[in-house]
């Protein structure tokens, strides 16, 4: 039989010539990025092409209320992007002011963020401009109402750039269609993982992740930074802050107007 006239079934078998080139993978494999930084959450590295954020990409951060997971989530990753290299976290329109004491404890000096209160069409181009900006390292953006295209253009900013981009957006958006790379839905724990919180990779280069991860939302550190008022306030060294007191961190949370160090400022 002529080549020209090879069975059908010869066109669809395996090539491994083809699957060896650079960006070429299976659907039923984990993809791989150009370039990662760790989240710092060995769990979730495990399920992210790469081991880690993608850089010069899109993550997208879906989660029912603002404010409430996004810090615990990628600040491990921006002290360690951060650490002995020269730049600025840019933060577009955060919904609560984080303080310096809980940044340092999870190793990011405040002196690195750099805060801009802009909403809407200002927020989205004020993002983009941080992005083509060369002393950029990282971009934390609040954008609720951003459509489609406007995500697009700071996907291609993120790339251009290398830098990198997480976007928090409101659950209900993760039915619509998104350039994101990688984009997770964060909702806090249930039941016997109440103080954590639970990840759903709702987009990623690879198969889908059937289970959610848990994660822990809190590292020690920080905690026992956040606990060491209310210990000395009950006449406790902070180093034996009973459990009790922990528990009483994450009670107070809500009650102040600042992340990731909110019981300090309710416990004055």
């Amino acid at each position: 039989m002529p080549a020209s006239h090879a069975p059908p079934t010869a066109a669809l078998g395996p090539r491994p010539a083809l699957l060896a080139l650079p960006g070429v993978w299976q659907a039923d494999q984990l993809g791989q990025a150009a370039r990662v930084q760790p989240s710092g959450h060995a769990a979730l590295d495990a399920q992210l092409p790469g081991g880690g954020w993608p850089v010069g990409a899109l993550t997208e951060v879906l989660q029912p209320l603002h404010g409430t997971h996004e810090w615990r989530l990628v600040l491990p990753a921006l002290a360690q992007a951060t650490a002995g290299r020269a730049g600025a976290v840019v933060l577009v329109a955060p919904p609560h002011e984080p303080l310096g004491p809980a940044l340092q404890a999870q190793g990011l000096p405040a002196a690195r963020c750099c805060r801009v209160a802009a909403t809407g069409s200002a927020g989205l181009w004020t993002s983009e401009q941080a992005l083509h900006c060369r002393d950029v390292l990282a971009v934390l953006a609040w954008l609720p109402q951003a459509p489609p295209s406007a995500l697009r253009r700071l996907q291609l900013a993120a790339a251009q750039q290398g830098a990198l981009l997480w976007v928090f957006r409101p659950a209900p958006w993760q039915h619509q269609a998104s350039p994101a790379a990688l984009r997770l839905l964060v909702q806090g724990g249930q039941g016997a993982q109440s103080a954590g919180m639970q990840v759903r990779i709702v987009k990623r280069r690879g198969p889908p992740l059937a289970e959610p991860l848990w994660l822990a939302a809190r590292a020690a550190r920080l905690a026992d930074v956040l606990a060491a008022p209310v210990a000395r306030r009950a006449g406790l060294p902070a180093s034996s802050a009973p459990l009790q007191v922990r528990a009483a961190v994450g009670t107070a949370r809500a009650s102040a107007s600042h992340a990731l160090d909110r019981v300090p400022l309710a416990a004055r």
